[in-house]
């Protein structure tokens, strides 16, 4: 009963998760296309009153008129439209999430036992924990320390750029060195998420509030404030592709199980960088397509890095596998999880459905069992010790 409410939880969470996501990504992405979509004003008594641009839209059969205001407009609606909730539920449910799943087993999640360096191969669960927790933290640091050090006014946003992309490879190579390959992939989008949410928590509402408040007191707004929201809700709009691609990335073995995943890592956070580019751009009436053409590239260069070398041959002096012996290692490494009543802590069902209780529903699954396990996907982070002797007898399983 307990397996099956993690699982309930699970679900909802994932649920909620992915509507609040949708909802700030969208929104987020909307504002971005009106900043840049925005024309001149036209009539000479919306220029006198402050409007700094419009844009006129249809949209569900109705005509929309957007204004946006160079610093502030004479007077303040009691409704105004504030965007933060959608923000903290992502992050919040994101998080949940994390602890659910892999903050719950760490030792089966999180920790890499094929890690290079011993201590973190030799981490137990809380540590690893510990270390989790305080990569998201040091994440937002680091990143926030960036924007504040180098671009502190908004006139070095490029360097800024660099410099955040180079933190972004760091990410990527010590999260593969420290953690299991699906857990990297997921904590490297965890911090980029952190430190999209951390934006709008620390200095793009807090900003805005001031602004409200010296506009309510007849002041002047400090235009930094507007200035910092604007740099920060740009690098927000470019760490949204990349996010999406690695929180799905559990999905796929391929890129995280690969012994340079970092590469394949970092190639798909720039890849994902750049096409967001193209429509920054295209929203501002540039059209660029060397921008999702150099992504694409970087998509391939993934491609192709991640492929699979070639079988190597059989090896002709070795004796044919049985399928007796292949489902008794199976029995000894796999069936804890693979079973129609799984006996893992955490598990309710089967991982995707697949049972290994008999000879015959191994045999049915020969394929894809010779894949994983090649690959060292399976056994998820080797958590009963399959031995490469283990391993090749899977692969020379013939029958």
């Amino acid at each position: 009963m307990q397996a099956y409410l993690l699982d309930f939880a699970n679900f909802m969470l994932r649920w909620l998760h992915v509507i609040a996501a949708i909802a700030w990504i969208g929104e987020s992405i909307y504002f971005v296309m009106l900043d840049n979509s925005l024309k001149k004003p036209k009539a000479a008594e919306d220029r006198d009153k402050g409007v700094f641009g419009e844009m006129w839209a249809v949209h569900g059969g109705g005509f929309y008129h957007n204004q946006k205001y160079a610093t502030a407009p004479a007077k303040l609606p009691g409704d105004l439209h504030w965007s933060f909730w959608k923000s903290y539920t992502t992050w919040l449910s994101g998080f949940a999430l994390f602890v659910l799943l892999y903050m719950a087993n760490p030792s089966f999640y999180l920790v890499n036992p094929n890690a290079s360096w011993e201590w973190a191969a030799t981490m137990s669960g809380w540590q690893a924990n510990v270390l989790a927790l305080l990569f998201l933290v040091g994440g937002w640091v680091v990143y926030n320390e960036l924007c504040k050090r180098i671009s502190p006014d908004m006139t070095r946003d490029g360097l800024l750029s660099i410099a955040v992309a180079v933190m972004m490879v760091v990410v990527a190579w010590l999260s593969t060195q420290l953690f299991a390959g699906r857990a990297a992939f997921l904590i490297t989008g965890a911090v980029m998420a952190t430190a999209m949410s951390a934006n709008v928590f620390f200095w793009i509402i807090p900003g805005q509030r001031r602004m409200v408040a010296a506009m309510k007191a007849g002041e002047a707004p400090n235009p930094l404030d507007g200035k910092r929201g604007k740099q920060r809700s740009v690098h927000n709009t470019y760490f949204t592709l990349p996010v999406v691609l690695l929180m799905i990335s559990n999905h796929y073995s391929f890129a995280y199980s690969h012994e340079q995943a970092w590469v394949i890592m970092s190639l798909f956070i720039f890849a994902g960088a750049l096409i967001r580019q193209f429509f920054v751009l295209m929203h501002a009436g540039s059209v660029k397509p060397a921008y999702p053409a150099a992504g694409v590239a970087l998509i391939a260069l993934a491609f192709w890095i991640a492929a699979p070398a070639p079988s190597p041959a059989a090896d002709p002096d070795r004796a044919a596998v049985s399928l007796e012996e292949v489902h008794a290692i199976m029995e000894t490494r796999c069936v804890a999880c693979h079973a129609s009543r799984p006996t893992q802590p955490g598990f309710n069902a089967p991982p995707a459905g697949v049972a290994y209780d008999s000879p015959q529903q191994t045999a049915a699954q020969r394929t894809q069992i010779q894949q994983v396990v090649a690959s060292g996907y399976m056994p998820l982070g080797n958590m009963t010790g399959m031995t490469d002797e283990e391993r090749e007898a899977i692969a020379a399983w013939s029958r």
